[in-house]
Parts: C-alpha cells; structure tokens; sequence
C-alpha cells in the first residue's frame, strides 16, 4: 500500500488556505495548514511534510524566512505562492531553497498538477548514469552521486532544482534545449505554461555559477556553453 503523502500549506488568508487543502485533500494528500511563519516551521518539524506550499507574505516571519529554516533544517520540495509578479522576489524565493512559484491567482487544478510534479522528482529525481558519476567540463564540476557543483575549486550552493536543471544541461553540453523540453525533463510537466520558472532557475544557475555558463537563445531555449 503506498504511503500518504503529506502537504504543508502556509497561508494566512483562511479562504485560500481552505481552498488549497481541500483541492489537495481531494487529490489524496493529508493536509496541514498554517497561518503564520513561526507555526509553518513548528508543524514543519513535529510531523515532516513531503512538500509545501508557502506563501510568501506571511505574520511573525515571511515565508522566505520559512523556506531558509525548512531547507537548512530538513530539504523539501517547496511551492511559493505570491500575490506580486514581481522577479526580485521570485529570483530570492529560489535563492533560498523554493523549488516552484506560482502568481496569485492562480488555478486549483494547476497547483494539483505542480504538487504532483515536485513529488514525482523528488521520489525519481534524475538518475545518473554508472560510467559518469562526475562530469567536468573545463573548470565546472557536477558530482552526480553527492548532489555537488564546483567551478573553479569553489562550491556552489544550488537547491535541489537548479541542481537537476544544471545535470540535464549537461547531458547535453552545446545543445540548445527549448524551454518546453525543460519544463518536461526536469520539472515533469505536460504543458508549456511555467516558461518563466525555466528562466528564474537559470538565473539563479547564472548568479551562483557565472553568466558565461548558459547561453540563451532567444525564443528557443538555453544550451550549456562548456568544452568536452
């Protein structure tokens, strides 16, 4: 019998936060909910979650401050909720741990499928090859087996996402990948409607590796830009 799986949503605004759970109860997820920043990370480690959905703005500590003590104390796949396109926050809400992002408002059967997806990666992630363990490509390093990226001697802290985005790139060094490819190899989604998380990730890939790394090619994709 497979084991339940468990969903910890963050929301302080009780309709959405009613909304949310019973969508995902209605999926076969138990869920728990909480309304505030220092509650979400007490629930967090009385009974561990196997994904959640944050919102960003949040009483007591917002939910960035929620995802730097979740994945510093237990790494999750995170869902942030925000009710502000704006990039700045979504390239921080990445930077410290979030997996995904969704804007307010947004679709119940979306935020279904986007659950599922993280849970899908987070169970298969992207198995390595026997023979190539570690990759190098001129000063870049991915050891595949211990999840660590160096450039230069220097390590690089990516979250689980941008590791896994990284990886596929690489197994196709000089390759443009479309960003529908993307969303379907490394988030496991169907459609082509998350295209600008597909770019958030590569910024923070961009940031914390170097902007000479990731070619982009407008309206196609990226390509890895290494030597063999």
């Amino acid at each position: 019998m497979e084991t339940e799986r468990r969903v910890l949503v963050v929301e302080d605004e009780r309709t959405i936060a009613e909304a949310v759970a019973a969508r995902l109860r209605a999926e076969g997820f138990v869920v728990e909910v909480a309304g505030d920043g220092p509650s979400a990370v007490e629930a967090a480690r009385r009974t561990p979650p196997d994904v959640v959905v944050l919102d960003v703005m949040l009483p007591g500590f917002d939910g960035l401050e929620v995802c730097r003590r979740l994945q510093a104390e237990r790494p999750v796949p995170i869902l942030m909720l925000t009710a502000r396109d704006d990039e700045t926050d979504l390239l921080v809400g990445l930077a410290v741990g979030a997996d995904d992002y969704m804007v307010k408002p947004f679709s119940m059967r979306e935020l279904a499928a986007r659950v599922h997806a993280l849970l899908r990666r987070a169970q298969k992630g992207l198995a390595p090859a026997e023979d190539a363990k570690i990759l190098r490509f001129g000063d870049l390093e991915i050891n595949q087996s211990e999840r660590r990226v160096s450039r230069a001697g220097v390590e690089a802290h990516l979250t689980p996402t941008e590791f896994d985005l990284l990886v596929h790139l690489a197994a196709h060094p000089r390759t443009v990948l479309p960003r529908e490819r993307l969303l379907a190899d490394v988030w496991g989604w169907a459609d082509a409607s998350g295209t600008r998380t597909v770019d958030s990730h590569i910024k923070g890939l961009r940031r914390k590796l170097g902007s000479d790394l990731i070619r982009t090619v407008h309206g196609v994709g990226y390509a890895l830009e290494v030597e063999r």
